[in-house]
C-alpha cells in the first residue's frame, strides 16, 4: 500500500447544463463505482458538489471481498466524510469516520450517524473519504449511493462535556482504563454500558478512546458522577501505529492522516499537548496492519505497555520498554513510563483488563494526567491486585513508584513488595541488570511480602512483577501486575 492521497472526478447534483435544476423531489441520489488497483494510496476522495438547501447527506457504500490465497491480505475499504472547508491535513473539514465500522452514515444539523459530527450540510464541494486498508492483488471494486435530502435544516445542539473532577479521596491510588471504544468507532458498546462496567470493574477514572473521531465526547455527560471521572481522547489510528490521546480538553480532534516517513507526527503530538493530553503509544509491538509503531518515543508521555489479555506482543513490548529505562539511565535523561489498557470492543472484552493504578493529587483531570506522566503508577489485571513497593535507605530515606531514592552509590537499600489479590502468583524484583529476585508462590490468599537489599552502584533502578503460574517451559506466567520503577542514587 502506498502513502499519500488521491483525489477522483466530482459528483455533481447540477443538471446536465451545470444548472441546479428545479427541485420537484425530496431527494436525490448519485451512485458512483470505481476499482482501485493493489498499491493505491491511503486516502482516496470522491468531491461531492453539494448545491444549497440540503438537509441531509447520505452515503452508502459496498466493495467486493474476492478469494486470495492463503497469506495474502484481501480488500478491507474505510470510509468517512469531510464538508466544504476540505480535506487538507489537521481536520478543518472533518465530519466523520467510521473507518470499517458501517456501511452506511448520514450527516445532519440536528443529528449525524455515531462517528460523525452534526451540522449544517453546506453548498460547497463535499469530499466522502476512502481508506483502502488493504487491497487484494485484482484490485477493489466499491460502489458509493450518495443521497441528499432537501428541506430546512434543524437546530445543531449544543455540546455538554464530563467534568474535569469527580469527588476523589485526595491523595490517594486511583484505578482507571484509558483505552476503551464506544459504538462511535468501532466498539459494540454505548457510553452508559461501558460506564457500568468500569464501575463492576473498580475504576476510579476511564479515557475515552474513539479510533480517528472525537464525536463521542458530548455523550459522555450523563455517565461521569462523583465516583467516576471521564477524561476525553481519541485513539489516533495511522498507517504506521496508533497513539491514545489521553485527557485532551473536550471536542479536539487530532488527524491521523499520516506515516512516518511524512514527519508529520510532532506536529500532531504537539496538538495533543496543546489541548492539555498526554501522547501514549499504543500496543506498539502489535502484530495487526498498521499497529507497529515506527515514530519514535521522543513526543510520548508513557507507553501502553500492556494491552488486553496478556499475549506475547505485550511481553515483547515489556522488554523493549525495560531497554527504554536502561538507555534512560546511560543518557541521564527522562524515562516513559509503562502504562495498561484494555482496549475493550466488545464482548467478551473485559474493562478494566488490565488498568493503571495511578497515585494523584486528586481525582481530577489534572491530577491524573500528572500522576501518568510522572509514572506514580502500577498497572493490575483487576481491582483485586493491589501493590505497594518502596525504596528505603540505611538512614530512613524512602521513595515510592517513580520516584528516586537520593543515596550515596555504596548506601545499603532495602526494596519491600506487600502484595494482595493475586493467589499462586510469583513476585519478582527487576534491576537494570535483569530479575534478581523470584519469590516463592504465593499462597491461595494472595498476600504476601517480599523484600531484597542492593545499592546503587549495583542497581540503578527497581521495579516489581507479579507473574502467574506457567504451564510449561522456560517462559515466565502471563502478567498479574507490574510497576513502574523506582529509581536508586543521585
Amino acid at each position: 500500500m502506498g502513502g499519500g492521497a488521491l483525489t477522483l472526478g466530482s459528483v455533481s447534483f447540477a443538471a446536465a447544463d451545470g444548472h441546479e435544476p428545479e427541485r420537484e423531489r425530496e431527494q436525490e441520489t448519485r451512485t458512483v463505482r470505481g476499482t482501485l488497483p493493489a498499491g493505491s494510496p491511503d486516502f482516496v476522495y470522491v468531491p461531492v458538489e453539494v448545491p444549497s438547501g440540503v438537509r441531509e447527506i447520505k452515503v452508502a457504500y459496498t466493495y467486493d471481498r474476492p478469494a486470495v490465497p492463503a497469506g495474502t491480505q484481501g480488500n478491507a475499504l474505510d470510509i468517512g466524510i469531510f464538508d466544504e472547508r476540505g480535506t487538507n491535513l489537521g481536520g478543518r473539514g472533518f465530519r466523520g469516520w467510521s473507518g470499517g465500522a458501517r456501511t452506511e452514515f448520514f450527516v445532519r444539523a440536528d443529528e449525524a450517524t455515531p462517528g460523525y459530527v452534526p451540522g449544517p450540510v453546506r453548498e460547497g464541494t463535499w469530499s466522502v473519504a476512502l481508506g483502502p486498508y488493504t487491497v487484494a492483488p485484482q484490485g477493489l471494486s466499491y460502489e458509493l449511493t450518495i443521497t441528499l435530502t432537501y428541506g430546512e435544516p434543524g437546530e445543531t445542539p449544543r455540546p455538554v462535556y464530563p467534568p474535569a473532577r469527580a469527588k476523589g479521596r485526595g491523595r490517594a491510588w486511583y484505578r482507571g482504563d484509558c483505552h476503551l471504544h464506544s459504538w462511535y468507532s468501532d466498539g459494540h458498546r454505548t457510553p452508559a454500558e461501558i460506564a457500568a462496567l468500569a464501575r463492576a470493574a473498580g475504576l476510579d477514572f476511564i479515557n475515552t478512546s474513539d479510533h480517528n473521531t472525537h464525536t463521542s465526547h458530548p455523550h459522555w455527560a450523563t455517565e461521569a458522577g462523583d465516583d467516576l471521572l471521564i477524561l476525553l481522547g481519541e485513539e489516533v489510528t495511522t498507517r504506521n501505529g496508533h497513539v491514545v490521546a489521553l485527557g485532551t480538553d473536550p471536542g479536539t480532534f487530532v488527524d491521523w492522516r499520516y506515516r512516518a516517513r511524512d514527519n508529520r507526527f510532532t506536529e500532531y503530538a504537539r496538538r495533543i499537548h496543546r489541548a492539555g493530553g498526554l501522547v501514549v503509544p499504543a500496543h506498539p509491538h502489535a502484530t495487526c496492519i498498521g499497529c507497529g509503531w515506527k515514530f519514535g518515543f521522543g513526543e510520548a508521555d508513557a507507553v501502553e505497555v500492556w494491552n488486553g489479555p496478556w499475549t506475547p506482543d505485550d511481553e515483547v513490548t515489556l522488554a523493549e520498554w525495560e531497554n527504554t529505562l536502561v538507555a534512560a539511565v546511560r543518557d541521564n535523561r527522562g524515562w516513559l513510563p509503562a502504562m495498561g489498557n484494555s482496549d475493550a470492543h466488545r464482548d467478551p472484552d473485559v474493562v478494566g483488563l488490565p488498568q493503571t493504578v495511578v497515585l494523584a493529587d486528586d481525582l481530577t483531570r489534572e491530577a491524573i494526567r500528572a500522576g501518568i506522566r510522572a509514572g506514580r503508577s502500577y498497572i493490575a489485571e483487576s481491582k483485586n491486585v493491589t501493590m505497594t513497593f518502596t525504596a528505603t535507605g540505611a538512614r530512613g530515606e524512602h521513595a515510592g513508584i517513580g520516584g528516586r531514592l537520593e543515596v550515596p552509590e555504596d548506601s545499603r537499600v532495602t526494596v519491600r513488595l506487600e502484595v494482595s489479590g493475586a493467589p499462586r502468583c510469583t513476585a519478582r524484583i527487576v534491576t537494570d541488570q535483569g530479575v534478581q529476585l523470584t519469590s516463592e508462590v504465593l499462597p491461595v490468599s494472595g498476600a504476601g511480602v517480599v523484600e531484597w537489599r542492593t545499592t546503587p552502584a549495583y542497581a540503578a533502578y527497581v521495579r516489581a512483577e507479579l507473574r502467574h503460574e506457567t504451564a510449561a517451559g522456560p517462559l515466565p506466567g502471563a502478567m498479574a501486575g507490574f510497576t513502574n520503577p523506582i529509581f536508586l542514587g543521585r
